[in-house]
């Protein structure tokens, strides 16, 4: 489940910079009004806006509510693939090794 949403996520990441990328700013209107081409575009003269801006939103809706499910997943996990929970940690301690003892500090050596 958590590979399937993590491609999914990826999916529309490089889906809203793709839509991004290919929409034209506010000042490209300007040009259009004078017959600097629109007419050429492939969605039409205004079609491209409505559809593009469409997209773009439903992609960045499905990015930001993945990320908070993948966010939600990876935080609230029992397990971990690092370290089995069930087995404790031992130090074993071999018969030939000594172990020097450095005092606990009383109250009157600790700054203030």
């Amino acid at each position: 489940m958590f590979t399937v949403l993590l491609v999914i996520y990826l999916l529309a990441a490089l889906g809203v910079i793709g839509l991004v990328l290919i929409q034209q700013g506010k000042g490209a209107d300007m040009g259009a009004s004078f017959g600097a081409g629109a007419s050429n575009t492939v969605f039409g003269a205004g079609g491209s806006g409505n559809f593009l801006t469409r997209m773009t939103a439903i992609f960045a809706v499905v990015f930001f509510i993945i990320s908070l499910v993948l966010g939600n997943m990876s935080t609230h996990k029992t397990e971990s693939q690092w370290v089995d929970p069930s087995q404790g940690v031992t130090i074993e301690k071999k018969a030939d090794e000594t172990v020097s003892e450095v005092p606990a500090p009383t109250g009157e050596e600790i700054p203030q």
